[in-house]
């Protein structure tokens, strides 16, 4: 028996080998996953430091926003710095600049104006894409990015609180056919809307565009060329009273300072709703608000589009920026600082209270808009209609370089002169020795346009094109005969269609030497990049005209629309 204990007493047992290696192996890991969280986070660390730090400094992203709704705009522009935003090493800060859409339109597209707007924006948030179509047609590259809705605004009809109840059934295809109260019952005398100009007034456009649409819309360029269209337009015009202030706040304030329907010279004028809503709650509001009135049938609506900028002025930071704080302001949080503005949004259906004169009524159908392009061509049909037209003569380059061209700067011009209502109409064509030694051709003199429509077509019809330019001697002949033919009290214009530098004859200073001043405006569409668009903005500004640069000739018939819808 002690035989067995020694034997057992001598055996040694062995230790496995796998566990012990199964147990390093675990540490080893450990102490790795342990290594590569603490370089991760000395790395993450580090980009915050960096980030918080901006390496690359600070950057400024500039916003212009129209009025209605800049205070909210800045509210949500606090927001967005709070989440204290880095883009390609630059800590973005927002700048909110308050300006009428009008002013921003002409200063990114002429001149900008420091001393009156500040700094030229990165962004833009008008209250319309009218505004983003008017800057497309004169420059496609200001626009970075396809515009993106922030928040709508129906266009409402404005009224004094005791005219507001009696046009519950009115309609906007009424528009045209209601010229006295008595239509309504009432014995105020004559009814008139006024439409302050619409190539600088968002309301008016959209107003006149619903009334044209006579139900859902759109209108289109067929249906604006048409009989019918045309006899609205005319007692559209007409109903029109005689003294239209300026801008839609000057119509308001006029309307709120009546004590009686009629007393401010008109009946009524439209309005986005959030307009009257800061009419009505501003510090200048009037101790009778007034009563926005949404009239029945599909309804014209401002959109709010926020336009990211592009161009020479815009850097990558900025272009970044002006994105991110677009997609911020979409945000539900965000919109509902946007509603309490008085805008309205699909993130809420709250409305700010109180809210004196405005009711919020429930939009059952909104007007189909027009596209881009049908929308200048309402606003330049509008404004050969209103108070007898325009005088209009253009002079076509039909050098050489016109050829693959001038089929669509035809087409242009054919429809053109078959929308206009009233006004005279002119046309002539340029290139060297284009009628004997001359390098341009009257093809017909300025005058009437309902007298010198067929005139008119079959001369852009036979347009054909000729060798050379001679651009600054054509235009100081077409110029100095538009000047002869001046007529007073009307929009007096020279619009140029060309794609091409002058070649020879006067240099630009001779030409410059025989213009008269700014009551006969010189404006070009320049078509591609062969033009001397420094040439062109020289003798555009000194004559009180405008540039429009369009890539390829089919933003033409866009930009003709464009520089004819103006008043200037």
């Amino acid at each position: 028996m002690s035989r067995h204990r020694a034997l057992r007493a001598k055996v040694k047992r062995g230790i496995a080998k796998w566990p012990v290696l199964v147990v390093v192996l675990v540490v080893l890991l450990g102490l790795s996953w342990l290594a590569l969280s603490w370089a991760g986070g000395v790395l993450d660390r580090r980009s915050q430091a960096l980030a918080q730090n901006c390496s690359e400094g600070d950057s400024v992203l500039r916003v212009a926003v129209t009025p209605s709704v800049a205070g909210v705009v800045r509210d949500v522009a606090q927001e967005y710095s709070g989440t204290r935003p880095v883009v390609y090493d630059h800590c973005i800060a927002i700048e909110v600049i308050s300006a009428d859409s009008s002013a921003v339109l002409e200063g990114l597209t002429t001149t900008w104006d420091e001393t009156k707007l500040g700094k030229r924006p990165h962004a833009w948030l008008p209250d319309s894409t009218l505004w983003a179509n008017r800057l497309t047609a004169l420059n496609a590259k200001l626009v970075g990015s396809a515009p993106k809705s922030v928040g709508t605004s129906p266009v409402l009809l404005a009224a004094p609180e005791a005219a507001a109840p009696v046009l519950e059934d009115f309609r906007w295809s009424d528009l045209p056919e209601v010229t006295d109260w008595e239509r309504f019952g009432q014995p105020w005398g004559r009814f008139s809307v006024a439409m302050p100009d619409p190539s600088a007034n968002t309301a008016s456009a959209l107003a006149i565009q619903s009334a044209l649409a006579g139900g859902k819309g759109p209108v289109t360029a067929e249906s604006l060329g048409s009989d019918a269209t045309k006899s609205a337009l005319t007692k559209l015009a007409a109903t029109v009273p005689p003294e239209v202030p300026a801008t839609t706040r000057d119509a308001l304030a006029r309307l709120g300072d009546s004590a009686t329907v009629n007393a401010a010279g008109f009946s009524a004028t439209p309005v986005s709703e959030v307009d009257l809503f800061r009419h009505n709650t501003g510090k200048d509001a009037p101790s009778k608000p007034l009563v926005g009135v949404l009239p029945a049938g599909p309804a014209p609506v401002a959109d709010f589009p926020y336009v990211a900028l592009g161009g020479t002025e815009v850097g990558e930071a900025e272009e970044r920026a002006a994105q991110a704080f677009r997609d911020f302001m979409t945000e539900p949080a965000q919109q509902a600082i946007l509603a309490r503005g008085g805008l309205r949004v699909e993130a809420t259906q709250d409305r700010p209270a109180p809210s004196p004169g405005v009711a919020w009524s429930p939009v059952t159908e909104n007007l189909v808009p027009a596209d881009a392009t049908t929308t200048q061509q309402i606003s330049s049909a509008w404004a050969s209609a209103d108070r007898g037209g325009q005088v209009v003569t253009v002079l076509a380059d039909v050098s050489t370089s016109m050829k693959p061209r001038l089929d669509k700067v035809k087409a242009a011009l054919r429809g053109q002169v078959d929308r206009s209502v009233s006004g005279s109409f002119g046309l002539w064509t340029f290139a060297r020795d284009l009628d004997g030694s001359k390098p341009y051709r009257q093809l017909v003199g300025t005058g009437p346009v309902g007298e010198k429509r067929d005139a008119l077509r079959r001369s852009i019809d036979g347009m054909k094109t000729a060798d050379g330019s001679q651009l600054y001697s054509a235009l100081a002949a077409c110029y100095e005969a538009a000047h002869d033919g001046f007529v007073a009290g009307r929009v007096n214009r020279v619009v140029v269609i060309t794609d091409s530098t002058s070649d020879g004859g006067l240099d630009l200073e001779g030409l410059k030497s025989q213009l008269h001043g700014t009551d006969l405006a010189i404006s070009f569409i320049a078509i591609g990049g062969d033009v001397d668009k420094a040439a062109l903005t020289d003798i555009a500004q000194t004559t009180g005209g405008s540039v429009s640069v369009v890539e390829d000739v089919d933003g033409v018939e866009a930009a003709l629309g464009q520089v004819l819808s103006t008043k200037a």
